[in-house]
């Protein structure tokens, strides 16, 4: 019997010691990821304070899940992305700069551009299709690249989509997230906002007498209901949460809410509290769309803590650009959506690691809409295929998600292109440190803030620092002729704008 136990015992030390070693052979386990991106929601649309101290928009809002998030993961101060939604879009699917993948306006209809007629200035032919799948069918005037999605499905994710896509225009392939990577669609579709967001409505944006291309598709059954859009893309997206749970999937969930977009419309469940807070009109509306928008972030923590599944998922919450202009201004920040100023592409950003993000903690350094496509895939242990990787300009921030330092993080070059003229002017823009150069491409006018000192972007130092203009500019220049990007051309000379180090 004693030899029968000293067996068993050496049989049994021999398979923890085998169950040990395990896991340096064997795969990471891959985490589930949910992106909670919200469209047009600025930095300060939120009663979690991004600034060092809370400002009166902080106090207006409600968004209690929001903090929950915060405390428990890392907020990012200065995070940004591009300053209006498709450029910020593709970018995120590609890790490609909005000037390399020149989608640089937002998309809606096949070959045909928003852009305005503007004295004296030729608008480039950019890529107004959008995003196009490798691959697969093409289209003219799109950026063809490997997706995010793409690579997470083939690494054995189960990829989720839910909400607004509008990556491509209408009747071309990118227009439907199922071409660029993605199991599951939700609701997506070519354009950037909802017909409506009231279900008695259909989503639809015929009672407003709009033009039926912002319809919201595949929601039919609730049509007619007394149900917010925010609410039903919700609860799809925790069903398609529940299958793949069910088949022991990891997935990635994309849940990308057309709130807080136009139209601005009330969400009935809160916003009578704010109208007895003494708001009025459209400030009531919207701080009730801002709050449904944090109650779906609720709702979806809840719900994985119900399938017990919250320590293997990383949750990450982030804008696609500044707030709207119609709004309160985002004070002190400078500037709305599509504007060149931090109002119009400094964002909320909240990751959840659990057992890597310190909870409640704050990072400091930038990061760029780009640099998720990097950070996703080392999240889930997913390698960048060689033939991308030059076409990627994001970096992976995990080690500023593990507090860990970030070489050159805070001297890496951040780079805007926008060679339109939609609501703003073109312009160009690069963030270095704490300097950043704004080029104005239609009076060749050249603009440097120092954003530490000056975060409202008030005093213009250009003139006080040509040394560090001509370096930015050089910098700016450079980038933008080796990615190719398109410039605007001026009338009188049939010749591209001068580049910022060449004016």
């Amino acid at each position: 019997m004693r030899h029968l136990a000293a067996a068993l015992l050496c049989l049994l030390t021999s398979s923890i010691l085998r169950a040990a070693e395990a896991p340096i052979d064997a795969p990471p386990r891959q985490p589930n990821i949910v992106f909670f991106f919200v469209d047009d929601m600025g930095w300060q649309d939120t009663s979690v304070a991004f600034y060092k101290e809370r400002t009166e928009l902080n106090d207006r809002y409600r968004t209690p899940n929001m903090q929950t998030l915060a405390d428990g993961g890392m907020m990012f101060t200065q995070a940004y992305a591009c300053s209006l939604c498709s450029p910020s879009r593709v970018s995120l699917m590609t890790g490609a700069n909005a000037a390399r993948h020149r989608v640089t306006n937002w998309t809606l209809r096949e070959n045909l551009s928003p852009d305005r007629s503007l004295k004296g200035i030729e608008l480039p032919q950019w890529n107004r299709n959008g995003l196009a799948p490798v691959g697969g069918p093409t289209t003219p005037l799109t950026y063809a690249a490997v997706t995010l999605p793409q690579l997470l499905r083939e690494a054995g994710y189960r990829t989720i989509h839910a909400g607004k896509a509008h990556w491509g225009a209408e009747g071309t392939p990118g227009a439907d997230p199922l071409n660029l990577g993605f199991d599951v669609n939700i609701a997506g579709h070519a354009a950037g906002g909802p017909g409506s967001y009231d279900g008695l409505h259909d989503f639809s944006a015929a009672w407003r007498k709009g033009d039926r291309i912002w319809d919201v598709p595949g929601l039919d059954k609730y049509h007619g209901k007394d149900i917010n859009l925010t609410e039903a893309l919700t609860i799809e997206a925790l069903a398609a949460m529940d299958k793949a749970v069910a088949d022991h999937k990891p997935f990635y969930l994309y849940l990308a809410h057309y709130a807080v977009h136009a139209p601005i419309e009330a969400d009935r469940r809160f916003v009578e509290k704010y109208r007895a807070a003494g708001l009025k009109g459209s400030q009531a509306d919207y701080a009730s769309m801002i709050e449904g928008m944090d109650q779906s972030l609720g709702d979806v923590l809840a719900h994985l803590d119900k399938l017990g599944i919250a320590d293997n998922t990383i949750v990450v919450f982030m804008s696609d650009n500044g707030t709207m202009g119609a709004l309160p201004g985002p004070k002190p920040l400078r500037g709305h959506k599509l504007d060149p100023y931090e109002g119009g592409s400094r964002v909320p950003l909240i990751v959840r690691w659990p057992g890597v993000t310190k909870p409640a903690s704050k990072c400091e350094q930038y990061v760029m809409i780009e640099d998720l496509f990097p950070t996703f895939l080392d999240m889930a242990h997913v390698p960048i295929p060689d033939a991308a990787k030059p076409r990627v300009d994001g970096l992976s921030f995990v080690p500023l998600l593990r507090s860990e330092t970030m070489p050159g993080a805070d001297t890496r070059p951040l780079y805007w292109h926008f060679p339109h003229n939609y609501v703003d002017p073109p312009f160009s823009a690069i963030r270095v440190g704490p300097w950043k150069l704004i080029y104005h491409h239609t009076n060749r006018v050249i603009e440097l803030f120092n954003l530490t000192s000056d975060i409202g972007e008030a005093h213009d130092v250009a003139s006080q620092n040509p040394q560090i203009v001509a370096q930015l500019a050089g910098k700016l220049g450079k980038y933008l002729r080796s990615v190719g990007a398109d410039m605007p051309i001026d009338s009188s000379t049939q010749k591209p704008i001068p580049w910022p180090d060449q004016r």
